[in-house]
């Protein structure tokens, strides 16, 4: 017995705790993703032995389930009851036609009338601690106490993830982050926290907490709008949580860097077509 997409399907409720979508999410991504399969395959020069996973579907499911739990290869093999070999390379090929076809795309429409409010955030997840001492300090988090990768996304008012950033090492700061990433539309309201200090410099229409400091403290219009900024911004805290339902994002990343951001954008992808984006 394994599993399959035929399976899993008769029962959605189940379909949608295991992989984190409902069934007709699950098939726009299918949907998506058939013809750059189907080119994939015309380019094979000779077929071998009929496939475990015969189906799309259920090679789909076996990535998008590998996301949602994030568990080892050997443990995925064995629910579809392949080689963790065999895991390896199906998603060595399926990964990049979700690349394709998931990922946030570059949008030249985001104008400021479009867009009159975003709203910025950097997430930071646990690593692995490299060996070398180097990449150690480079990726030690001061904030989390622990080596993490870090990448900025940016959303509008509505929810639409707009982009998401190259991913960093812990050690860099979030405004260095934003600094080195593409600067957004002048005349839209940008709304950040704390660790964006400094971006108002930048660029304007930046909101951003009031400091408090030892012998300055704050009024009660400061205090005011720290609150209401702080309301405002759970909507990207809401979408990083939304994000880490997939545990790739949240457990402690045991994979190789190379692939990090891809992944990232990815997940983010199937976040924007949960809301109809």
């Amino acid at each position: 017995m394994s599993l399959n997409y035929h399976k899993v399907n008769k029962h959605p409720r189940n379909f949608r705790d295991i992989t984190g979508l409902k069934i007709e999410e699950f098939e726009k991504i299918v949907k998506k993703v058939r013809p750059e399969w189907e080119k994939l395959e015309k380019q094979k020069k000779r077929h071998g032995r009929t496939a475990k996973l015969p189906t799309l579907e259920d090679k789909m499911l076996c990535v998008i389930l590998y996301y949602r739990t994030y568990i080892t290869h050997r443990f995925l093999g064995c629910l579809f009851n392949l080689h963790n070999a065999n895991i390896c390379r199906l998603l060595k090929k399926i990964e990049p036609l979700l690349a394709k076809k998931i990922t946030i795309k570059k949008d030249r429409t985001l104008t400021p009338e479009r867009i009159m409010k975003v709203l910025a955030d950097v997430t930071e997840q646990q690593i692995q601690q490299p060996k070398e001492s180097k990449k150690r300090k480079r990726s030690y988090s001061g904030k989390k106490k622990m080596t993490t990768m870090k990448t900025e996304i940016v959303i509008e008012e509505s929810g639409q993830i707009l982009s998401v950033s190259r991913s960093y090492r812990g050690k860099i700061h979030d405004f260095r982050i934003r600094k080195q990433e593409k600067l957004l539309p002048t005349d839209s309201i940008k709304h950040a926290d704390s660790g964006y200090q400094g971006w108002q410099k930048l660029q304007s229409n930046v909101v951003i907490p009031y400091k408090k400091y030892r012998k300055k403290l704050l009024t009660e219009e400061q205090k005011e709008h720290n609150r209401e900024l702080a309301s405002f911004r759970m909507r990207v805290e809401n979408k990083i949580r939304e994000l880490k339902i997939f545990k790739i994002l949240s457990y402690v990343y045991r994979n190789f860097q190379k692939k990090y951001n891809m992944r990232f954008n990815i997940i983010a992808g199937l976040v924007n077509l949960r809301h109809g984006f």
